[in-house]
C-alpha cells in the first residue's frame, strides 16, 4: 500500500508547477510572419497537397510516425480495477512520459468513457489517420483480446496491448534464460499458470509461439483448474488451455512442475507446493505489490529455485519498461504495419541475449564499476540499462522488415544504431545510473542543515529509496515537531543518525580537531568550541574528516563561500590539486550538459583549467555518459589572441598531451561545441565527434550567466553543484535548491563516496590538546 506521506509527495509532483505531467511543444520555430506562413496557410497547403499524391509523406511532412495513442477506457487500471476513464488519466500520462523518455516517442494519451467493444473498435479504428501506432491500456479481459483483434484486423498500423504482450515478452525472456541456466528444454517443461487474464493467457501464447507444448502448460484461476468441460468463468481464450485432468486446485497440478507463473492474486503459492516442484523451479511470482509467494519464503523451501517477481526490491523485476518503449521504436522507425509474433519473438530474444552479453564499460560505469554477471539473480536486464534501446529496437525493426510489414525499410542497420546511441544521451535518464549506485551500496550522508524542511522531506525519500544512511544536525525537538508538521514517517534513530550541535558526545573530540586545524588561522580554543556549537558545516566536515560519516552535504541556507571556506580548512584539496571548482548539470529537452567551473574560480589559469576538466570528466563518467569535452571562447580555433583565449587555447594543448585518452577542444564557441556541422566548417580537423555535453568555460561569470540563462530558457532540470577537488567528499548546494534537488545531491555525494579509497589521514593532536 501508498502511505500517506508518499501519496501527498505524488500529488503535490502532480500539481506543480504545472497540472499533469505532460505538454505540446513545437519542433519548428515561429518567429516571424514567414515561419508563420511556412507553418499554416499559405505554406501548410504544399504539404497536404503532397500527402494527398503519396500517402506515405505524411510520415516525412508530419508527426504521425513518431507519434503513439496510449487508449484505455479505465476498466482495468493497474491494481485500482474499474476506476473509470477520468481517473485512469494520471496512469496514462505517465505511460506516455516513459514512451517520449525511454524511446523518444511522443505520445497523445485518450481516455474514452466507452464500455461496449464493438463501439470502442470504432472509435479507435477511427483514428488511424492520427497515429503511427496504437498502445491499448488498462482495458480488461475478455473485452481485451476482442478489441485488440479486430482493430488489429483493421487498422494498418501497429496496435499493442501493452498488459498483454509486455508482459509476455519479459516473462519469457526471464524463462528462456532460466531454463537455460539449469539445462531444460521449453518443449519439455510443465508450466503451472496461477491466474487466466490478458496478461497470463499472452505469456502462455507465446511460450507457445516459442515451443512449449500446450498439453505441458496447466492454469488456475479464482475457481480453480482450467480442465476440459468446466462451464464457470469461462471464455474462449482461457479454454485453448483447458487439459483433460482430474486436478481441480493449484495445489494438485504444482506436482513436478518445472515453471511457476502468477498473474493473480498475494500468497497463492505455498512453500509446500514449491517443495514439490521439479529440480531448479523457476517461480515468476508477479502479483504486485505483494506476489503470490515472497522469494524468501520459495527459497527456505528450495533453495535450488530461480524466482523472479514484479518488484524492485528484488532481484529479476519482470518490468514492461523494459519492451514498450523500444518495441514500438523498432516498429515506428521502419514504418511497421503491425506488431507481429516475429517481432515479439525478436525482442524476447534480444532481451535474454542482453542479459547474458558481456556488459560494456558505459554500463560498468553506470552501475557504479559493478556488473552484475548473468545468472540466476540476473536472468534480465535493469530497466535502467542504457542498452536496451540498442539491443531491442533494431532486433525489432530487422523482424518487421524480414516478415515483410515494414513499409520503410531501414538501409542501414549499424547507421540506425548509432542514431538510437545518441538519442541515449539525450534523452535526460543522466540521474537513474546514480540512484542505482547509490542503492547499491548506501553511504553514510550527513545533512548539515537538517532541520530545513527541504531537507527532511529529502531525507524521507532518501530513506524511502535507500540510496544513503543519512546524518542530519539539528535540535532533536526542532527536528521532531518538524517531521510531525509535515507528516514524515523518518523517526531519530531509527531511520536516521541525529547529530545535536548542543549535547552530542563527540562536542568535545570535534571542538579539539577543529582548534588542531586552525589554530594558525587565530581561532583560540573558546572560538574553536563556538564554532562547532553553532556552526552545521563545521560540524559536517569535521564528521567526514574523523570518518564519522562518508560525505557531506550543506548549503541549503548561506553564502556558498562561506561553506566553501570551512571545507577548505577542514577538509581541504585532494593531493596535487590547485583549486576547487564546481561542475552543474543540467537536464534539458535537448540534452544532458555539465558545465564548469559555476561557482569557485573566478579567472582559472590554463594549468586550473586542465585540472577541472579532468575532475569533471571523472564526474561525468560515474554518471556513465562518455564525456566530449569543450573548452569554450569568445575565440573560435585561434580567432582571437587576447589573454583569456590564450588560457583556453593552451589548455587544450596541456590536455591533448597528458590525457589523449580524453575526447576535448577548442578553444571554440559555443554553438560550434554543440554542433558537429557548424565546426566541421570552421575546424574540420576537430577531434572531437557530435555534439559536446561537458562545456568548460574560461571565467566564473562566463559559466555561472550561462547555466542560469540555459536553466530558465532551456526549462532544463539543474543538479548540483558538484565541488570538484576536495580530499574527502563533500558538495555545497545552493539555497535555490528543491528537495527533489537535495535528493539528487545526495546520491551524488553517495556515489562519490564510494568512489574514494581514503581521505586525508587525521592529524596528531598537539600535546596537551586534551587539556585546552
Amino acid at each position: 500500500m501508498v502511505d500517506d506521506t508518499f501519496a501527498a509527495a505524488a500529488l503535490t509532483y502532480h500539481r506543480t508547477p504545472v497540472p499533469g505531467k505532460l505538454e505540446v511543444v513545437a519542433t519548428k520555430p515561429l518567429g516571424n510572419q514567414r515561419d508563420l506562413a511556412l507553418a499554416y496557410s499559405p505554406g501548410v497547403a504544399a504539404a497536404c497537397r503532397a500527402i494527398v499524391e503519396d500517402p506515405a509523406e505524411a510520415s516525412t511532412l508530419t508527426a504521425r510516425a513518431n507519434l503513439v495513442g496510449v487508449v484505455t477506457n479505465g476498466t482495468a487500471v493497474l491494481g485500482l480495477g474499474a476506476i473509470g476513464p477520468l481517473a485512469s488519466k494520471p496512469v496514462m500520462e505517465g505511460k506516455a512520459v516513459l514512451f517520449k523518455k525511454f524511446a523518444g516517442i511522443d505520445v497523445f494519451d485518450i481516455e474514452l468513457a466507452e464500455l461496449d467493444p464493438e463501439r470502442l473498435i470504432e472509435i479507435v479504428g477511427a483514428l488511424e489517420p492520427t497515429f503511427g501506432g496504437i498502445n491499448l491500456e488498462d482495458i480488461k479481459a475478455p473485452e481485451c483480446f476482442i478489441v485488440e483483434r479486430e482493430l488489429r484486423k483493421r487498422m494498418n498500423i501497429p496496435v499493442f496491448h501493452d498488459d498483454q504482450h509486455g508482459t509476455a515478452i519479459i516473462v519469457n525472456a526471464a524463462i528462456y534464460n532460466a531454463l537455460h541456466l539449469v539445462d531444460k528444454k521449453l518443449e519439455d517443461v510443465k508450466v503451472v499458470c496461477s491466474g487466466a487474464g490478458a496478461a497470463a493467457i499472452a505469456c502462455l501464447d507465446l511460450l507457445v509461439e516459442q515451443g512449449a507444448r500446450r498439453e505441458n502448460i496447466f492454469v488456475s484461476d479464482i475457481e480453480g483448474v482450467v480442465y476440459a468441460g468446466r462451464e464457470t468463468l469461462m471464455d474462449p481464450w482461457k479454454a485453448r488451455y483447458a487439459q483433460e485432468t482430474k486436478a481441480r486446485s493449484l495445489g494438485e497440478v504444482i506436482e513436478d512442475a518445472d515453471v511457476f507463473l502468477g498473474l493473480s492474486a498475494p500468497n497463492v503459492l505455498k512453500a509446500e507446493m514449491v517443495a514439490r516442484m521439479a529440480r531448479d523451479p523457476v517461480i515468476l511470482a508477479l502479483a504486485n505489490p505483494e506476489p503470490e509467494i515472497l522469494p524468501e519464503e520459495a527459497r527456505a523451501a528450495r533453495p535450488d529455485a530461480i524466482i523472479a517477481t514484479g518488484r524492485s526490491d528484488y532481484p529479476n523485476q519482470v518490468n514492461n519498461v523494459l519492451c514498450f518503449p523500444f518495441i514500438f521504436r523498432g516498429a515506428l522507425d521502419v514504418g511497421a504495419t503491425e506488431i507481429n509474433e516475429e517481432m515479439k519473438i525478436a525482442c524476447v530474444r534480444a532481451l535474454a541475449e542482453l542479459a547474458r552479453s558481456e556488459v560494456s564499460e558505459v554500463v560498468i560505469q553506470a552501475y557504479g564499476g559493478e556488473s552484475a554477471p548473468f545468472g540466476r539473480e540476473y536472468l534480465i536486464p535493469r530497466p535502467f540499462d542504457p542498452r536496451l534501446i540498442l539491443q531491442i529496437a533494431p532486433a525489432v525493426a530487422e523482424a518487421a522488415m524480414k516478415s515483410g510489414v515494414a513499409t520503410r525499410p531501414i538501409k542501414d542497420l549499424g547507421a540506425y544504431r548509432q542514431q538510437l546511441n545518441e538519442f541515449v544521451f539525450r534523452s535526460g535518464l543522466a540521474m537513474k545510473p546514480v540512484f542505482e549506485q547509490a542503492k547499491a551500496d548506501p553511504q553514510r550522508v550527513f545533512f548539515a542543515e537538517g532541520e530545513a524542511e527541504r531537507v527532511l522531506r529529502a531525507v524521507q525519500a532518501v530513506v524511502d529509496e535507500g540510496l544513503a544512511r543519512p546524518i542530519i544536525c539539528g535540535r532533536p525537538k526542532v527536528v521532531e515537531d518538524r517531521i510531525e508538521r509535515l507528516g514524515l514517517r523518518i523517526r531519530i534513530d531509527e531511520d536516521f543518525e541525529l547529530v545535536n550541535p548542543l549535547s552530542d558526545p563527540r562536542y568535545n573530540d570535534y571542538w579539539r580537531l577543529y582548534h588542531r586545524l586552525m589554530e594558525r588561522n587565530g581561532v583560540s580554543p573558546d572560538r574553536a568550541r563556538t564554532v562547532v556549537r553553532t556552526d552545521a558545516t563545521v560540524i559536517g566536515a569535521l564528521a567526514v574528516r574523523r570518518g564519522d560519516a562518508d560525505a557531506l552535504i550543506c548549503g541549503v541556507e548561506g553564502r556558498y563561500r562561506d561553506h566553501l571556506r570551512h571545507i577548505e580548512n577542514i577538509i581541504g584539496k585532494a593531493g596535487g590539486v590547485h583549486d576547487y571548482s564546481a561542475l552543474s548539470l543540467l537536464i534539458t529537452a535537448k540534452g544532458t550538459f555539465f558545465i564548469a567551473d559555476t561557482y569557485v574560480s573566478d579567472n582559472p589559469t590554463a594549468q586550473e583549467l586542465v585540472e577541472m576538466t579532468v575532475y569533471a570528466a571523472e564526474a561525468v563518467q560515474r554518471f556513465g555518459i562518455t564525456p566530449k569535452i569543450a573548452l569554450l571562447s569568445h575565440s573560435s580555433f585561434g580567432s582571437h589572441q587576447d589573454s583569456t583565449a590564450g588560457k583556453m587555447r593552451e589548455a587544450v594543448r596541456m590536455l591533448h598531451e597528458s590525457r589523449p585518452d580524453l575526447e576535448v577542444e577548442g578553444e571554440m564557441h559555443a554553438d560550434a561545441a554543440l554542433s558537429e556541422d557548424i565546426r566541421s566548417r570552421i575546424f574540420p580537423n576537430s577531434r572531437l565527434k557530435g555534439a559536446a555535453n561537458l562545456l568548460i568555460m574560461p571565467t566564473l561569470d562566463a559559466a555561472n550567466i550561462s547555466f542560469n540563462l540555459l536553466k530558465v530558457l532551456g526549462e532544463g532540470l539543474s543538479v548540483g553543484p558538484l565541488l570538484l577537488g576536495t580530499a574527502c567528499p563533500a558538495h555545497i548546494a545552493t539555497p535555490s535548491i528543491t528537495a527533489r534537488g537535495v535528493i539528487n545531491l545526495c546520491a551524488i555525494a553517495a556515489v562519490d563516496a564510494r568512489s574514494r579509497t581514503e581521505c586525508h589521514p587525521l592529524p596528531d593532536l598537539a600535546p596537551g590538546a586534551d587539556s585546552a
